[in-house]
């Protein structure tokens, strides 16, 4: 606890200043990382005004010297890094999840503009009745709470018809938009955390690959199964989940939306906020593509591991090469009487199956005692030589006549704009395009029904899996 960074962070001696100006140049901006020298820069301008009140002697070093002093490993209170894409060399600060925690705790202290808690109850008891229904194992029970939240939304909805508008309550807006100011900005906050625990492990699989003494492949297993470990957790699952959420577009536009119209209420504008909300997807996608970097690194470095160990291992495999060849040319004038002198060991068993085997058949060879003579059929050969064939092109243009007007397309919709012509094999053969195809689905779970006639104008129909060509 006593060597904890945030601990150490509250007992320096000059903690005011370093939680002031980290809390005002991080946290009020909402910035996740700042350039060396821009951060230089308002510290010594920050270093100006103090030294103005309290006393020119008062912190007589330079801003860079003390953002050195805080980055380096004794203290910890930043986090002190070149980033990958980085073109000059120019590296970047950040505040470490210890040091933003502390600034979290600090800021804690200062008198909100009203203190919320039915917002805060209303979302207890929410969490709360979504665990109960998402546990409940009796369908009885489910149906029975659907039903009371279909009455429910059919009475709103009534009530709506009928022109009856309940006004919003003011005070309930502002307390829930500030409980989402204060989730929004503890959720950058954790994506600090999140990053931390991934450069640990990156970390340790450089310490390990550096003081490696076992084989290649007892390593990357161990270091493989603490990836896994890391990625199958509830934070790593949390995080897929959160990221797959915020790639989407059709997410992002929702958000946006829901953003311009809170942030246009009145009762909003009027409550002393900063711009966190209104720029939350930007910080979001830019703490995500932190931690989804710093993966890639732990990637690339098993990557140049692996090459440097298929160097060594080719090197070594040379130099015994180049043993053998020397000490074939010694042995050159006076070879061993013996040819027998060495002998290599098989570098792959041998298998011996017998079970496998076919059993022994004679070859049989028929006797054909007369000339057969050529005879008449006595039954209709015309089926013999009549052609039925599918052409897979024609199928194919069909297909991309189709798309070109929509994205994606069903069979069952597909032989509704073009008949079937050649019956069951034209639709088996739909469905083998499907599955040669990286722009197809088959749906083996669901089924669809594919009608046609025949030449008699019969009605066919098939029920096969669904089939969805895409674009």
């Amino acid at each position: 606890m006593r060597t904890h960074p945030s601990w150490r962070l509250l007992q320096a001696d000059s903690a005011p200043l370093i939680i002031s100006f980290l809390y005002k140049s991080f946290i009020l901006t909402n910035k996740r990382s700042i350039a060396a020298e821009t951060l230089a820069t308002q510290l010594d301008d920050y270093l100006h005004h103090l030294r103005e009140t309290t006393g020119e002697k008062r912190f007589p070093r330079k801003g860079r010297d003390y953002l050195n002093d805080w980055a380096s490993g004794e203290q910890g209170y930043l986090r002190k890094y070149y980033p990958a894409a980085s073109v000059g060399d120019e590296p970047l600060f950040d505040l470490t999840p210890s040091t933003e925690k502390v600034i979290e705790w600090i800021s804690g202290f200062e008198q909100k503009q009203f203190v919320g808690t039915e917002s805060r109850l209303l979302t207890v008891f929410r969490l709360l009745s979504e665990i109960a229904s998402d546990t409940e194992t009796d369908p009885q029970q489910r149906i029975d709470r659907l039903e009371q939240e279909k009455a429910k939304l059919e009475q709103e909805i009534a009530s709506l018809k009928s022109g009856h508008i309940m006004p919003h309550d003011p005070t309930r807006v502002k307390e829930k938009f500030l409980q989402a100011e204060d989730t929004a900005r503890q959720l950058l906050s954790d994506f600090r955390q999140v990053e931390e625990n991934f450069r640990h492990l990156d970390r340790d699989v450089r310490e390990r690959i550096t003081t490696a003494s076992s084989g290649k492949g007892k390593m990357l297993d161990d270091i493989f199964s603490e990836q896994d470990a890391i990625t199958e957790s509830d934070q790593g699952r949390s995080f897929k989940a959160f990221w797959s959420w915020l790639m989407s577009r059709a997410s992002q536009d929702e958000l946006q939306a829901t953003l311009e119209k809170v942030l246009a209420l009145p009762e909003v504008q009027s409550l002393q906020h900063d711009e966190l909300l209104s720029r939350i997807r930007f910080r979001l996608l830019e703490a995500g593509e932190k931690v989804n970097s710093t993966c890639a690194q732990l990637v690339e470095q098993l990557r140049r591991y692996l090459d440097d160990q298929a160097w060594l291992e080719n090197r070594r495999i040379m130099e015994i090469v180049r043993e053998i060849e020397q000490s074939a040319i010694a042995v050159r004038q006076s070879p061993p009487a013996d040819k027998l002198f060495t002998t290599l060991s098989l570098n792959k068993p041998a298998l011996e199956m017998p079970m496998s085997r076919g059993l022994f058949r004679p070859a049989s060879r028929p006797v054909i005692s007369e000339t057969p003579e050529e005879g008449e059929a006595d039954f209709d050969t015309t089926a013999l030589y009549t052609q039925h064939y599918v052409d897979e092109r024609a199928l194919l243009a069909r297909i991309r006549f189709a798309l070109q007007s929509r994205p994606q397309i069903s069979l069952a919709e597909l032989v509704k704009l073009h008949p079937v012509e050649k019956g069951l094999s034209e639709v088996v053969a739909y469905l083998h395009i499907a599955s040669e195809s990286d722009h197809a689905l088959v749906d083996s779970d669901s089924s669809e029904e594919i009608i046609w006639h025949d030449a008699q104008g019969r009605q066919k129909e098939a029920v096969m899996p669904v089939v969805i060509f895409t674009r």
